[in-house]
C-alpha cells in the first residue's frame, strides 16, 4: 500500500515509518520542514510538505495514498483544549478526502479514564460520547465510518526508549523544578507501557488488517506502578522521593495532577490473538534505569 503517515517525523512517527517500508510499503510522510523532508527522504519516504493545522495538505495526503495513519498531535499541555480540537478538525478532514473510498484511516487515542479505578481496560471498551476527557481522536474517527472510511484507532500506553517516555517525560520536568520526585498516595495506581519500536509494528499490523471500527491497544505491560515509576526516577535524576496526599497534588503535579494518581492499566490479549503481536522490547523500569538525561 502507499500510507500517508502524519506525524511521520515524530517519536512514533519516524520508527512506523521505517516498519512499513521495511515490510513493502510505499509511505507519503507528512513534513512541516526542510530538515523533517530530508529526513524522511533519507529513509526511503516520499514527503508531502505541509502541517498538522494545514488541512488542505492533509487532504492532498489523503487522497493520493491507499491507507491514512493519524500520528500527529500537538503536544502543548499549556494548550491542551486548543490541540485537541486542531486533532478533531485534521481528523474530519482527512476523512473527508477518504470519504466513499472504503479506504483504512487508523487514529490514535489515549487509555486515561477508559477503565475503572482498579479494572483492567480492554478493547471492548467504547468510549461513550460524553466522555470526560477533551480530546476526541477516536469518537472522531469511528463516526467516520458511515462515510465509506474503514477507520479503526491505536490506543497508546506509556510509550518508550531511553529518551522519551509518554506523560512521564514531562513529569521528569516538573520533578526537576521540584527538587523532588513524587507520587500520589501509595503510588499503587498503574500506567501500562510498551516500547515505541513494538508500538510502531502494532501500527504497521493494524494498517495492514484494516478492520472497521477496531480499537487496537498497544500495551506490552499491563500496569507498572506508579511507586515504581517515580523512584526508578529519584534514583536516576538523583533526587528524593515521596508520597503526596491528593490534596497536594496539584499544586505539585500542575497540570499533570488529573494524571498523576490514575489508575490506566490496560490488556492488549484481543489486539495480540486478532494482529499476532508480540512486544518483544524492553520494559518501561528498565529504560527508565538508563535514561537519556540531558544538560
Amino acid at each position: 500500500m502507499r500510507v500517508f503517515v502524519t506525524g511521520a517525523t515524530g517519536f512514533i512517527g519516524m520508527p512506523t515509518v521505517r516498519e512499513l517500508i521495511a515490510a513493502g510499503h510505499d509511505v507519503l510522510g507528512l513534513a512541516r520542514s526542510d530538515d523533517g523532508a530530508r529526513t524522511l527522504a533519507a529513509v526511503g519516504a516520499q514527503v508531502q510538505r505541509g502541517a498538522f493545522e494545514d488541512l488542505d495538505s492533509l487532504q492532498k495526503g489523503a487522497a493520493v495514498s491507499d491507507a491514512v495513519i493519524h500520528l500527529a498531535f500537538i503536544h502543548d499541555w499549556s494548550n491542551f483544549l486548543a490541540s485537541c480540537e486542531a486533532d478533531r478538525r485534521a481528523i474530519k478532514a482527512i476523512g473527508s478526502a477518504l470519504a466513499g473510498s472504503n479506504k483504512p484511516l487508523l487514529a490514535t487515542g489515549g487509555l486515561a479514564g477508559l477503565a475503572s479505578p482498579g479494572q483492567v481496560a480492554t478493547e471492548n471498551d467504547v468510549i461513550l460520547p460524553d466522555f470526560p476527557f477533551p480530546r476526541v481522536s477516536e469518537q472522531t474517527a469511528l463516526a467516520l465510518i458511515p462515510q465509506g472510511i474503514r477507520a479503526s484507532v491505536v490506543r497508546l500506553p506509556q510509550v518508550h526508549d531511553r529518551a522519551r517516555q509518554g506523560l512521564i517525560t514531562p513529569l521528569i520536568e516538573t520533578f526537576r523544578q521540584n527538587g523532588t520526585c513524587a507520587y500520589v498516595g501509595d503510588g499503587s495506581n498503574l500506567w501500562p507501557a510498551a516500547h515505541v519500536l513494538d508500538v510502531a509494528r502494532l501500527y504497521r499490523l493494524a494498517i495492514e488488517k484494516g478492520a472497521t471500527g477496531a480499537a487496537w491497544h498497544a500495551v506490552a505491560e499491563e500496569g507498572v506502578a506508579m511507586r515504581d515509576i517515580v523512584e526508578t526516577l529519584g534514583r536516576r535524576l538523583d533526587l528524593p522521593v515521596r508520597s503526596l496526599s491528593a490534596d497536594e497534588a496539584p499544586a505539585f503535579f500542575g497540570q499533570f495532577a488529573m494524571f498523576a494518581g490514575f489508575d490506566m492499566s490496560a490488556s492488549s490479549a484481543l489486539t495480540r490473538q486478532a494482529l499476532g503481536w508480540e512486544p518483544t522490547g524492553p520494559g518501561l523500569i528498565a529504560d527508565l534505569a538508563q535514561l537519556e538525561i540531558a544538560d
